[in-house]
């Protein structure tokens, strides 16, 4: 009985654990912000600098953080590239003269801070982290 029960666990278990690893990143957003959910293409587009509104016509601003776990995961859910790689991206962008790079911020906290006082921004933070006075986007 033991044997037939500890596979079905298993089974259970791991997409639940897979599917949870993601979920550590949160998008937050000003209150001003018109929509509650984002697609994963809107989120590449603005974070790369590809576009800067939303397919509903809003107009946003990225925040960015300088590094740790929260910004590599960030990057690899929903951008595809490592950190190199983005700030490659952006570089090529800033010495062509097509745009400039966006607010980038030493920790989480203040990621929440700036998102909470400028309107139209949209940034990213921990689950854990505390997120008074921003909204939480869903990402689909």
């Amino acid at each position: 009985m033991k044997r037939r029960f500890l596979p079905l666990l298993f089974g259970l278990l791991v997409p639940a654990l897979c599917t949870c690893a993601h979920a550590q990143v949160v998008i937050i957003a000003n209150p001003n912000v018109a929509v509650s959910s984002v697609t994963r293409a809107e989120l590449r587009e603005i974070f790369t600098g590809a576009s800067a509104s939303l397919k509903e016509g809003m107009q946003v601003t990225p925040v960015l953080l300088k590094q740790g776990t929260v910004q590599d995961e960030f990057l690899r859910l929903y951008i595809g590239k490592s950190d190199s790689g983005f700030r490659a991206g952006w570089r090529s962008i800033l010495f062509s003269g097509q745009g400039a790079m966006p607010k980038t911020l030493d920790s989480e906290a203040a990621v929440v801070e700036y998102v909470s006082h400028t309107a139209g921004a949209i940034g990213y933070i921990g689950r854990a982290t505390p997120h008074e006075g921003v909204k939480i986007l869903i990402v689909r």
